[in-house]
C-alpha cells in the first residue's frame, strides 16, 4: 500500500525537474492534452430510486486520448469486466488523482473479479499491462471498494508505467507547456500534417459500465445517506405499485423507436451492399498488382538515369548506389531523431493505420473537390514505398484516383506482409535526399560527414524535409527555402510530441520528445552550419541541376532516379562551351571593377528551347557563390532593361513610336498610395541632363529615365479596378511570363528596375517580342525514354500564345534595333552595335550592383548579366561596358553558327504603315513645324492629326490663359499657343532658362501661352484697367495731360507699366511709368505728362499689367495730339539778354563753349 500511495505522479516529477517550463502557452500554439477521468459507478440513480449508503463505487482516473464503450454493468458484490486501454500514452491509473477528492486507500486481498487495464496497442507485452482491482475495505460497508494498479508478471527490466521516458539524450523529457518556435513564414506556408482522429483512442471495455450508462466527469465524494426509501439498481418498483396504462407519449415513443430501427436496418443494408462492392473491387485490383513479396528484391534494383545534350552527348549519369552513393543500413542503426522527424513529417499515424489513412484521404478528397484539381494525395509512408518500388514507372506520376486505389491496396498488402519496422527501414534506405544522396546513410555523409546513427535533432529535421522536393529544398541553390523547410519539420515534431506525449519510433526504442527549447536551438544550429562544398563529376553542372529540378517537378522524385530514364535536353554543346568561355573572360577583365560573376542564357524564340545556360563564371568557386544559378535567381533588379515592356504596354493604350514625352525635371508621387506623405519621387537621367521634348523612339533608344517613368504613370503599375482588362505593367509582365513581381508596394521606379526579376524570365519576355508577340514556354527537355525504349515524354512545340499584338512587337523591335536613334547617348559605334540588325536593351542599377544586356533577332534571344551574387556593388560598370561585351560576342558567334552569319530580319506585319510626322511633336506636321521625318505606326493607331501639333493659333484671355467667354472678353489676343498638357513641361517652358530658350527658338512669343484647357469663368482672377477723363480717339489740346484711373487685379498682380508710341500701331514704345509694383486700387492720377517731344498727330498709350503667373493684360488708348504751334514773338525776348554773352567768367568755361544754345543768335 505504501508503495503505491507514496509514489509521486509523473506530473509532479516533471514540475520538479523542469520548473522553468511550468507555464501556460499562448492560445495560438498546441495545448497539452487534458487529463480524462472515467468514473465507474455501480449505484446509478433511477427515477424512483436513491443510492443506499451500502452501495459501492469504484473510481478510476487515467490520462490520454480515450473513448468509452458501452458494456455490461458491475454487479453488487464486486467488479466484473475490464478497462481496455487504446490510447497513445501508456496507461497510468493513479497519475494526477486529485488529493483533495481522493480518500486514503487500504488494500485488501486481490479479488479474482478484478478490473484489468491492458494497453492493447502494444500487444501482450508484459511491460505495458496493468490491473486494477476493486475490493472491499475491511470494517466498512461492502459497497466501498478500493482501486489499485499492480503490474502483471512484469520483468524487472520493463519500463515502469507512466509517461514515456525516451528522449534524444536518453533522459526523461516531457514536452513542456510552451509555445512552438515562432517562425513567422516570409514565404508561402509549406504543407504540414493536419491533426486527425487518433486511431489509438482509449476504449473502456463493457464491464466498466452499469445497466444504463456510464458516469463521466470528476470523481465524486460519497453522498450522504438519503432519508428517502430507495431500491437497488435494476430492481423493479414495489410489487404493490398499481400498473398504469400506456399514455399517448409512450405510443409515440414506440413509433419513433420503430422508425429508428427501420432506419438502422436500412443503413446496415446499404453498408452490406457497399461493403460487398468494396470487397469485390479490392480483390479485382489486387489480382492486377505485383506481388508484394518482391518488395525487398525490387529495392535492390536501380536503373541509372542519363542526361544528354541535344547532340546525344552524355552530360551526367546518376550514380549506381553500389558505387558508394547509397549504403543500406538497418533501422536500429538509424538515429531515433531522424525516425521521429520522418514520421512527424510524412506520416504521424504510421504505427496506427493499416498502410493507408482513411481520414487523411477523406480530407484530401474534399480539398481536391473544393479546389477543382488534385492538390493533396494524403500518401502514407507505406503508400510512398509501394509507389516507388512496385508501381510501373509510367503509372507512378499519374495523378488519378485509379492509381491511388491501386496504391492503397498495395500499401495494405505490404502492411500485412511486413512489419512496420521493415517498412520504415526500406523507406529510409530508398528515399532520395538530393545531391546524389540515396538513403539516409549517403545523405548523412554528403551533408554532414556523419553516420546516419549519429544524426542529432537539427540534422535529422533537415534531412526529413528533403524527400518531398529535393531540387527545391537544395541548400546549395535555395538556402532560404531549405532552412524554412527544416523549421517546418521542427514545428511538426514539436506539435506531435505534445499531442502524443512524445513520438513513438517502434523497435522497442524509447519515444523521442521534442521540447520548445529543443526545436528552437535546432533551428539556430542549422542556420549557423556551413555545409561542405559539393564536388560533382558532371558536364555543365548548372544545366544538369536545372534539368534535374524540372524532372522532379514533373515526375515523382523516386521515379526519376530509379527508372533508367534517358533524358534528351535542348542544350547546344558548342554554344554552351563558347558561352562559358566568354563569360569567364569578361568577368576576369572586370576584376578591377569589383565584378566577379556573370551569367548568360540563350533561347530559340520560335520554340522556347534553351540553347545555352551559364549560371555563374565558375560553378566550383565558393568565393563567388558559384553554385548559385544566377540565370534563375529572382532577386536581381534589371535596371533599364525592363523599359521596353513599359512602352509596349503604353502602345496597347494608344501611344505610338512618335508620341511626345517631356524629358524635363518632374516630381512624381512617392507611391501608388494616395495617402502616402513621403517626399516626392524625382528621377534623373543617367547623363544628369534633361533633353526636353522627345518621342518614344528617342526616349527608349537612349534609355532616358524620366520619359520611362511618365510612360509607366500613363500605363499604371497595378491593374485598374475600373478597367475590364488586366492593364498595368505588372499584369502585362505576368502575361509575358514574369512571375516574380509580387510585392504590393511597387512605385513608378518599377520601370527603372525597382522590382526583382530573373534573367531567364526577362530574356523569355524579350524572346516573345522576337517571336512577333507569340509566347513560347521555356523548354529544356525535348524527350524522355525509359529503359525499355518507350517514350515517356516528348516535347512538341505548341502554337504559342499571342500575348502581344504583332504590330506592337514589331514597333518595339524596330526601335531597339535603331542604331541611329541611340547615337545621342551611346555614340555612333557602341559595343552593342553588331554587324547585323539586332534589337538590344541595356540595364544598370543606380547602385551598380547589376549590369544587364538583353537582345534578340528573330532566330535568337540572349540575356547577359554581370555582378556579384552577394550584392556587393561594382565600380564604374554599366550594362553596356559590363554585360554588353558578353552579349555582343555571344550573339555574333551564335548567329554565325546557327544562321551562317546572316540572321533573319524582323518581318514587317501587314498592319504596319508609314507616315510623315513633325520631328518635334510627332503629329502630322502643321505649316509651323520646322522639321519632319517618317515613322511607323499600327494601321489602326495612326499619328495624331495636324490640329494636335505643338503650335496652335488660338484666341485667349491674356490674364488667365484660358479660352475666352462672356465672363472675360475684355483682354484677349490671338496668339500661337503651345499645345502642351504636361504641367511640369509648362513650368519648365515658362520658368527655366532652357525651356524659355527652346520655346523662343521654335517661334513662341514671350510670355508663352498654352492651348487653354477650358474657358474662363466669372470667378477667375481678373485685371482692372479703367481710365477717367480719357477716351479712345480723344483730341488733346492742352498740357499737361493728366492720366487718371485704376490699374490693379483681383489676384496675381505683379506690376504695371504705362508706355506710348507714335502712330496708331507703334513698333517702338517709350516708357512713362516703369514696372510699378504698387497697384492703383482707386481712381487717381497715374501720370502727369507734359507731352514734351511729342509731335502733333496720333499717338497710342499702352497700359500693361504683368501677373505673377507670367500672364498679362493690356489696354490701348489712341489720342490725337493737337497742341497750338509756338509763336515767333516769344523767341526774341529770351535771346537779347546781355548777361548771357557779357559775362567774362562764362567765356573761359570749357563746357559752356560748345553749347549751341548758349551761342545761338537770331
Amino acid at each position: 500500500m505504501s508503495e503505491i500511495n507514496d509514489r509521486p505522479n509523473d506530473n509532479e516529477k516533471f514540475e520538479a525537474e523542469n520548473p522553468e517550463e511550468n507555464h501556460e502557452t499562448a492560445a495560438e500554439f498546441p495545448k497539452d492534452e487534458e487529463t480524462q477521468e472515467v468514473k465507474v459507478d455501480a449505484s446509478e440513480e433511477s427515477e424512483h430510486e436513491t443510492v443506499k449508503p451500502s452501495e459501492w463505487r469504484a473510481e478510476l482516473e487515467f490520462e490520454g486520448d480515450g473513448e468509452l464503450l458501452d458494456g455490461p454493468n458491475l454487479d453488487e458484490t464486486g467488479a466484473e469486466g475490464s478497462v481496455e486501454w487504446w490510447g497513445d500514452t501508456p496507461f497510468t491509473p493513479l497519475d494526477n488523482l486529485d488529493e483533495e477528492e481522493t480518500q486514503p486507500i487500504h488494500l485488501s486481498d486481490i479479488d479474482e473479479d478484478a478490473t484489468r487495464a491492458i494497453p492493447t496497442g502494444g500487444g501482450e507485452d508484459a511491460d505495458s499491462r496493468a490491473v486494477t482491482r476493486a475490493t472491499p475495505i475491511g470494517g466498512l460497508p461492502d459497497s466501498v471498494m478500493e482501486t489499485r494498479a499492480i503490474p502483471i508478471d512484469r520483468p524487472d527490466s520493463a519500463t515502469p508505467l507512466g509517461r514515456p521516458t525516451g528522449h534524444l539524450d536518453d533522459s526523461p523529457t516531457i514536452p513542456p507547456r510552451d509555445v512552438p518556435p515562432d517562425w513567422t513564414p516570409s514565404k508561402p506556408t509549406l504543407p504540414k500534417p493536419v491533426s486527425e482522429v487518433d486511431h489509438g483512442a482509449t476504449r473502456v471495455m463493457p464491464a466498466a459500465y452499469q445497466h444504463t450508462h456510464a458516469q463521466h466527469g470528476r470523481p465524486r465524494r460519497p453522498e450522504a445517506p438519503s432519508s428517502q426509501p430507495s431500491q437497488r439498481p435494476g430492481r423493479r418498483p414495489s410489487e404493490t405499485a398499481r400498473p398504469r396504462k400506456p399514455d399517448k407519449k409512450k405510443t409515440f415513443g414506440s413509433r419513433l423507436l420503430t422508425a429508428f430501427l427501420a432506419f438502422v436496418f436500412l443503413i446496415i443494408l446499404v453498408g452490406l451492399v457497399l461493403g460487398s462492392i468494396a470487397i469485390y473491387q479490392y480483390f479485382r485490383i489486387k489480382s492486377s498488382l505485383p506481388d508484394v513479396t518482391e518488395l525487398r528484391d525490387r529495392a535492390a534494383q536501380f536503373e541509372t538515369t542519363r542526361i544528354l545534350d541535344r547532340d546525344g552527348n552524355l552530360l551526367y549519369e546518376i550514380l549506381d548506389p553500389s558505387a558508394g552513393r547509397r549504403t543500406y543500413i538497418p533501422l536500429e542503426d538509424i538515429s531515433p531523431a531522424l525516425i521521429a522527424a520522418t514520421i512527424a513529417t510524412e506520416d504521424k499515424d504510421f504505427y496506427y493505420h493499416p498502410g493507408f489513412d482513411l481520414l487523411a484521404m477523406t480530407r484530401a478528397l474534399w480539398q481536391n473537390y473544393t479546389a477543382g484539381e488534385i492538390r493533396s494525395g494524403a500518401s502514407t509512408i507505406t503508400q510512398q514505398l509501394a509507389r516507388a518500388l512496385l508501381l510501373d514507372p509510367t503509372e507512378r506520376y499519374d495523378q488519378s484516383y485509379q492509381r491511388k486505389a491501386r496504391e492503397i491496396v498495395l500499401a495494405y498488402e505490404i502492411t500485412n506482409q511486413y512489419s512496420k519496422e521493415e517498412i520504415l527501414e526500406l523507406y529510409l534506405n530508398e528515399n532520395y535526399y538530393g545531391n546524389t544522396a540515396y538513403g539516409v546513410q549517403a545523405a548523412a555523409e554528403i551533408y554532414f560527414n556523419s553516420d546516419a546513427g549519429s544524426l542529432n535533432l537539427w540534422q535529422s529535421s533537415f534531412l526529413a524535409g528533403l524527400p518531398q522536393a529535393p531540387s527545391v529544398y537544395d541548400v546549395y541553390n535555395n538556402r532560404e527555402a531549405t532552412l524554412y523547410r527544416q523549421r517546418s519539420v521542427l514545428v511538426l515534431m514539436y506539435e506531435l510530441s505534445r499531442e502524443r506525449n512524445c513520438i513513438e519510433i517502434g523497435s522497442g526504442r524509447p519515444p523521442v520528445c521534442v521540447t520548445y527549447a529543443d526545436a528552437t536551438q535546432a533551428g539556430i544550429d542549422l542556420e549557423n552550419y556551413q555545409f561542405p562544398e559539393l564536388t560533382f563529376s558532371m558536364r555543365y553542372p548548372h544545366w544538369v541541376v536545372y534539368v534535374r529540378s524540372l524532372l522532379e517537378a514533373e515526375f515523382d522524385p523516386q521515379t526519376i532516379y530509379r527508372s533508367g530514364f534517358t533524358v534528351y535536353t535542348t542544350l547546344d554543346p558548342v554554344l554552351q562551351d563558347e558561352a562559358e568561355r566568354i563569360v569567364a573572360n569578361q568577368v576576369a577583365a572586370l576584376v578591377n571593377n569589383n565584378a566577379f560573376n556573370g551569367a548568360l542564357i540563350a533561347l530559340a524564340p520560335n520554340t522556347g528551347e534553351v540553347l545555352a545556360m551559364v549560371g555563374s563564371a565558375d560553378f566550383h568557386n565558393e568565393a563567388i557563390s558559384g553554385q548559385v544559378n544566377m540565370v534563375l535567381s529572382q532577386s536581381r533588379q534589371p535596371g533599364s532593361a525592363i523599359k521596353p515592356l513599359t512602352y509596349v504596354a503604353a502602345f496597347e493604350k494608344g501611344w505610338t513610336p512618335a508620341t511626345l514625352i517631356w524629358d524635363i525635371p518632374t516630381e512624381f508621387p512617392p507611391s501608388t498610395d494616395p495617402f502616402d506623405t513621403s517626399p516626392a519621387y524625382i528621377p534623373n537621367n543617367y547623363d544628369g541632363r534633361f533633353h526636353g521634348p522627345v518621342t518614344v523612339r528617342t526616349a527608349l533608344a537612349n534609355s532616358y529615365n524620366i520619359p520611362a517613368v511618365k510612360a509607366l504613370e500613363f500605363v499604371g503599375v497595378y491593374k485598374n479596378p475600373d478597367s475590364p482588362v488586366d492593364d498595368g505593367l505588372i499584369a502585362f509582365a505576368n502575361r509575358l511570363g514574369i512571375s516574380s513581381l509580387t510585392r504590393p508596394d511597387y512605385g513608378l521606379s518599377l520601370t527603372l528596375g525597382g522590382g526583382e526579376v530573373s534573367l531567364m524570365e526577362l530574356t523569355s519576355a524579350f524572346a516573345t517580342l522576337a517571336n512577333e508577340g507569340r509566347m513560347m514556354p521555356v523548354v529544356a527537355i525535348s524527350k524522355i525514354v525509359d529503359h525499355s525504349g518507350n517514350v515517356v515524354y516528348e516535347y512538341e512545340p505548341p502554337v504559342g500564345s499571342q500575348v502581344v499584338r504583332v504590330e506592337h512587337a514589331y514597333m518595339i523591335s524596330d526601335i531597339l534595333a535603331d542604331k541611329n536613334a541611340r547615337v545621342p547617348m551611346f555614340g555612333s559605334n557602341p559595343v552593342i552595335n553588331l554587324p547585323f540588325s539586332a534589337a538590344v536593351k541595356t540595364g544598370t542599377t543606380n547602385d551598380f550592383r547589376d549590369n544587364w544586356t538583353i537582345g534578340y533577332t528573330p532566330d535568337l534571344a540572349v540575356g547577359a548579366w554581370v555582378g556579384n551574387a552577394d550584392y556587393s556593388p561594382m565600380v564604374n560598370t554599366t550594362g553596356i561596358t559590363g554585360a554588353g561585351p558578353i552579349w555582343a560576342q555571344f550573339m555574333t558567334f551564335a548567329i554565325d553558327r546557327l544562321m551562317g552569319g546572316v540572321p533573319s530580319t524582323f518581318v514587317r506585319p501587314p498592319g504596319i504603315i508609314d507616315r510623315v510626322v513633325c520631328s518635334v511633336s510627332g503629329t502630322e506636321p502643321s505649316e509651323w513645324c520646322p522639321q519632319q521625318y517618317s515613322e511607323i505606326f499600327a494601321a489602326d493607331q495612326p499619328p495624331l492629326p495636324r490640329t494636335e501639333d505643338l503650335w496652335k493659333k488660338v484666341v485667349i484671355d491674356t490674364w488667365t490663359g484660358l479660352a475666352i467667354s462672356d465672363a472675360c472678353g475684355d483682354f484677349t489676343d490671338e496668339i500661337f499657343a503651345a499645345n502642351v498638357t504636361d504641367p511640369w513641361a509648362k513650368r519648365w517652358l515658362k520658368d527655366a532658362p532652357e525651356g524659355q530658350s527652346w520655346a523662343s527658338n521654335l517661334g513662341f512669343s514671350d510670355p508663352l501661352f498654352f492651348v487653354p484647357e477650358r474657358t474662363c469663368r466669372a470667378d477667375d482672377p481678373r485685371p482692372i484697367i479703367t481710365l477717367t477723363g480719357l477716351v479712345d480717339g480723344q483730341n488733346i489740346i492742352t498740357i499737361p495731360l493728366e492720366i487718371t484711373g485704376m490699374i490693379t487685379a483681383t489676384q496675381n498682380f505683379k506690376y504695371y507699366r504705362i508706355e506710348w508710341g507714335s502712330g496708331p500701331d507703334p513698333s517702338n514704345w517709350k516708357i512713362l511709368v516703369d514696372n510699378e509694383q504698387t497697384p492703383q486700387n482707386s481712381p487717381d492720377t497715374l501720370y502727369e505728362w507734359d507731352l514734351e517731344d511729342v509731335e502733333p498727330g496720333i499717338i497710342t498709350l499702352r497700359f500693361y499689367i504683368k501677373s505673377t503667373e507670367n500672364t498679362y493684360a493690356e489696354k490701348l488708348l489712341r489720342l490725337n495730339i493737337q497742341l497750338p504751334t509756338a509763336t515767333p514773338t516769344s523767341t526774341p525776348t529770351e535771346t537779347p539778354e546781355p548777361t548771357a554773352t557779357a559775362e567774362p567768367t562764362a567765356t573761359p568755361e570749357p563746357t559752356a563753349t560748345p553749347e549751341p544754345t548758349e551761342t545761338e543768335t537770331p
